[in-house]
């Protein structure tokens, strides 16, 4: 037995969160520094969100391939390899002199964040004796994943503004290391050598590129127009890329990366479609209310990072909340009442005015949001998890964090079209910037609060009441970001 194997569990659970928390930080951090990272390499608005999709799409398309070379590879060799990749993309990140080098960087670092992620789940489930202790594991692991998410705002407006945004990614470079350089002392090797090493590198190739397509089709309308040419082909390219990953899901590959079987399940399935759209709506609040914070209000970097605060502290103290009260309701009413929740907030968003104030305006939108996200993380993790047998579980939550990256990327370029063509007809017609970028803003709130209530209204429809003698083992939450 290795000294990884047989020392304490506990620096393996910290070095694994750490970690996890680190690849959720940032899906986050760079937010609040969205206006000076604009300011230096001049993106345009709707170019800018892709230092926030380049990292979000490659993390999800690489996701569940991440946890196929865990399995084959071994989850050390796996984890400090993501590890020195996210690093090396972070610094070459900082670096960047223009707009291609900072958006290939981020989609870098979303390949090391796919094979992290998975990694450190795999390294928990592996080390934890099943039962108690590994739920408890588990959930600081889920954990992880929420504070991430919300403290990513507020750690990045300090970096910010204290240093500059290039320290956003180079804040990355001494954890990672210092992670990866512990990792051999206190993680197994965990390789199976008699399974066989096959890769379904043709679907995550394809479900990637085609989501990208996608993505870049919908992004670009503010230039070429829903109904051109330009937008056609690529948006059809991309659909025919995501119609032949399911062909080699289905048919083609031996091992598949998302066997379709695992649809049958009708609370994975309708779980999945939740996420999807929670998703939708969750990336567009942290981008646009970072941007008006600091281009309406006129807040520093710093300043907005702290108006984050009182959201991430509700967030985990709404999951904390969420994760007892599921066991007494059940997860349906839960999840509803989270995405009602998230509705209402996205809608108050939308009422912000250009001589807005904080405490009027911000604080309750991003209470009442806060409390939604909180309430719908634990409860949507668990349905997705109920009925899935225990040998694809580790599947079943990859699927959840894949449909959330999806939706969030998707529905990020869909609220910041929305938003730019909006503000671009109002300012055309003599309204004032400040006013015509509010409302901008106003418009992709509404549409994200349509994602939201679409949520609640397929939990409703399409969830069965999934009762607490049916739940399986816990699984950690959904992570924001």
């Amino acid at each position: 037995m290795t000294r990884a194997e047989a020392g304490p569990r506990w620096p393996t659970l910290v070095l694994a969160c750490v970690a996890q928390f680190m690849v959720i930080l940032d899906v986050s951090v760079v937010n609040v520094a969205l206006p000076a990272i604009r300011n230096d390499l001049g993106f345009s608005a709707t170019g800018l969100q892709w230092v926030v999709n380049a990292y979000a799409l490659t993390f999800a398309g690489f996701l569940l391939l991440g946890g196929r070379a865990t399995d084959l590879l071994g989850r050390r060799r796996v984890f400090i390899g993501g590890l020195l990749l996210f690093s090396l993309a972070s610094l070459v990140g900082g670096l960047a002199q223009s707009q291609g080098m900072l958006v290939g960087a981020r989609a870098v670092q979303g390949l090391g964040g796919a094979v992290i992620s998975p990694a450190t789940l795999a390294i928990i489930t592996t080390t934890f004796t099943e039962g108690s202790e590994r739920n408890r594991a588990l959930g600081i692991w889920g954990a992880m994943g929420g504070a991430g998410g919300a403290a990513g705002v507020l750690l990045g407006g300090m970096l910010t503004d204290l240093l500059s945004w290039q320290w956003v990614l180079f804040i990355n470079v001494p954890i990672g290391l210092a992670v990866a350089a512990l990792a051999p002392r206190f993680v197994a090797a965990g390789r199976d050598h008699s399974r066989a090493r096959v890769f379904d590198l043709a679907g995550a190739l394809t479900v990637t590129v085609g989501l990208v397509a996608i993505v870049f089709a919908i992004v670009r309308t503010d230039v070429n127009g829903w109904g051109s040419a330009a937008t056609l082909v690529v948006l059809a390219a991309g659909i025919l890329l995501v119609g032949v990953f399911l062909l080699i899901e289905g048919r083609l590959a031996s091992e598949p990366l998302m066997p379709l079987r695992i649809f049958r399940s009708r609370p994975l399935s309708s779980a999945n479609a939740i996420v999807f759209l929670l998703g939708s709506a969750m990336f567009g609040m942290w981008f646009f209310v970072s941007l008006y914070l600091q281009q309406v209000l006129g807040y520093s970097p710093l300043r907005a990072g702290f108006a984050f605060l009182p959201m991430t502290l509700t967030i985990i103290a709404g999951s904390v909340v969420a994760s007892r009260l599921v066991g007494r309701l059940g997860a349906k009413p839960l999840l509803i009442a989270g995405m009602l929740a998230l509705t209402g907030g996205l809608l108050l968003f939308a009422q912000m005015p250009a001589d807005g104030g904080y405490v009027v305006h911000v604080l309750p939108a991003s209470l009442l949001t806060a409390v939604g996200l909180g309430a719908a993380f634990v409860p949507v993790t668990i349905t997705a998890m109920a009925g899935v047998e225990p040998r694809e579980a580790g599947l079943a939550s990859g699927l959840v964090n894949t449909s959330r990256q999806v939706g969030g990327a998707l529905g990020l370029a869909i609220l910041a079209t929305v938003a730019t063509a909006h503000t671009e007809a109002l300012a055309g017609g003599g309204v004032p910037s400040a006013v015509a970028v509010t409302e901008g803003f106003q418009r992709a709130f509404e549409v994200g609060a349509g994602f939201a209530f679409a949520g609640a209204l397929v939990a409703i429809a399409a969830l069965p009441q999934v009762r607490r003698r049916q739940a399986p083992e816990p699984a950690p939450a959904a992570e924001v970001g």
